[in-house]
């Protein structure tokens, strides 16, 4: 994900679900390159519980339209320093993800897909730890990033409305946009969408859960 297409590509993404707007993007897919999984603790492999494209077509209801944004099927948690660069620092870990999922992430997933006939977009990733504590920890840590950022003046432009409980937190931003996280296990979920109803949201978030161990 270092390369500079790739990049450009995750920065274009994010900057559009953050805007709470969509837009089509163009170009070829690209496999995902090696990821920080190759020593893993965890005892539960991400990429079984991330759900695959046929999947994800047929929960969003837009059939073979949803596609994969180019160069958005990565196993590296990504920070975008243009984004994050002009943000309130409270905020900033909007467009960081090795500050929303923490340092100690084991095995990490995210795929980004693309509806362009109805300008939607939708992501589903995943992150493992060693352990549950450890996973607790992580997302703890990621409500107080929330509450930090909604403490500021511009705080409500990212995460818009917020609510959180002791393993579901959900963020809605004006306009069509959304952010959701679970946890379970040793698993920390995240879907964000733009565009699609939050119930195509919910489900995913739903179907990637059922996936996670007791």
């Amino acid at each position: 994900m270092s390369a500079a297409p790739g990049r450009l590509a995750v920065w274009c993404a994010t900057a559009l679900l953050a805007a709470g707007c969509a837009h089509t993007v163009s170009g070829t897919a690209t496999l995902a390159p090696p990821g920080i999984d190759d020593e893993s603790q965890s005892p539960v492999d991400v990429e079984s519980v991330i759900l695959d494209q046929a999947q994800m077509q047929a929960i969003t209801g837009a059939g073979e339209n949803l596609t994969i944004v180019p160069s958005m099927d990565g196993k590296i948690p990504v920070d975008v320093s243009d984004l994050m660069n002009g943000t309130p620092q409270e905020c900033q870990w909007y467009f960081a993800e090795t500050q929303t999922f923490g340092n100690e992430v084991e095995e990490f997933h995210k795929t980004t897909f693309q509806n362009p006939p109805d300008g939607g977009l939708i992501s589903e990733g995943a992150a493992a730890y060693r352990d549950p504590e450890t996973a607790r920890r992580a997302f703890a840590d990621l409500i107080g990033l929330v509450y930090d950022c909604g403490s500021t003046t511009l705080g409500p432009t990212f995460i818009g409305e917020w609510t959180a409980d002791a393993t579901t937190l959900r963020m809605r931003s004006s306009g069509t946009c959304g952010r959701d996280y679970r946890i379970k296990n040793v698993v920390l979920a995240e879907v964000s969408f733009c565009s699609f109803p939050e119930s195509v949201s919910d489900i995913v978030m739903t179907n990637l859960m059922a996936k996670v161990p007791e």
